[in-house]
């Protein structure tokens, strides 16, 4: 355990030092933030939804806050499945699969922190209309905060076999561009799922990707009450364990079938 908490640590720190690229990614979310606000004020004016508008607004944030969680990938992982470097990874005395695990999940949280803790307080301080609004619920801020843990683990575990794919065609592009345009759809990103057709919403909010960022922000918001917070941490805490599962099988069957080409 005090190896994959060392490989967690090395990897934040390595975060810290990516300022001018915090900074950038600040400024981005933050246009596309009320870019998307704009859009979403002009489509209630002409005709007010089921959603209120204030509710509408927080979703934006929240999903522009945590961006980086459902899209950043570790680079240093995909240059060496591609250049044969992770053999001597293979020699570390640790399941392979945990400890890329924790330095997805420590790049995943440290680079969402840097960029959500300033954007979030930039919304705060936005008239109402434009800002994020207070969480519905004290429960519902702490089972939100739950929420958004578990969903961290989830997309983690969904990047690794992404990985895992990549160790197999030594290209991450498709899968990973895969794994992206399925995320902004059904994680919310693109619109929030709230707004898509009732006979779609029974099936995408139990699908992985709505683990990641929708539930934690329903219950933030109040979309979800409080009282079903159990069911939705069940969810997702089911969806983790099938995608784990899935992802460290994957990766034993790849280290036995491993070639690696060099000199």
């Amino acid at each position: 355990m005090r190896a994959y908490l060392s490989a967690f640590r090395m990897r934040r720190r390595l975060e810290f030092q990516y300022r001018g690229a915090v900074l950038g990614g600040v400024v981005c979310q933050v246009f596309f933030g009320l870019i998307l606000i704009a859009i979403y004020r002009a489509l209630y004016a002409g005709k007010p939804q089921a959603m209120p508008l204030s509710q509408i607004t927080s979703y934006v944030w929240l999903q522009q806050a945590f961006f980086r969680m459902l899209l950043a990938s570790d680079p240093e992982l995909m240059d060496k499945i591609r250049t044969g470097s992770i053999a001597y990874d293979l020699c570390r005395p640790l399941n392979l699969y945990g400890f890329y695990y924790v330095r997805i999940m420590a790049q995943k949280m440290t680079g969402s922190l840097l960029r959500a803790v300033p954007m979030l307080l930039f919304a705060f301080l936005l008239p109402e209309g434009w800002g994020l609004m207070l969480p519905a619920s004290a429960a519902g801020l702490i089972w939100s905060l739950a929420g958004l843990l578990l969903g961290l683990l989830c997309v983690s575990a969904l990047e690794n076999i992404t990985m895992g794919f990549t160790m197999r065609t030594l290209d991450s592009r498709g899968m990973q561009a895969l794994l992206n345009l399925l995320m902004m759809i059904l994680a919310g990103n693109i619109l929030p799922l709230t707004l898509f057709p009732d006979s779609w919403q029974r099936v995408i909010t139990l699908l992985p990707y709505a683990q990641l960022l929708d539930a934690p922000i329903r219950l933030y918001t109040g979309q979800t009450a409080a009282s079903e917070a159990p069911r939705i941490i069940l969810i997702q805490a089911a969806w983790i364990l099938v995608l784990a599962g899935i992802g460290l099988l994957f990766w034993r069957v790849n280290q036995k079938r491993l070639e690696i080409q060099g000199g």
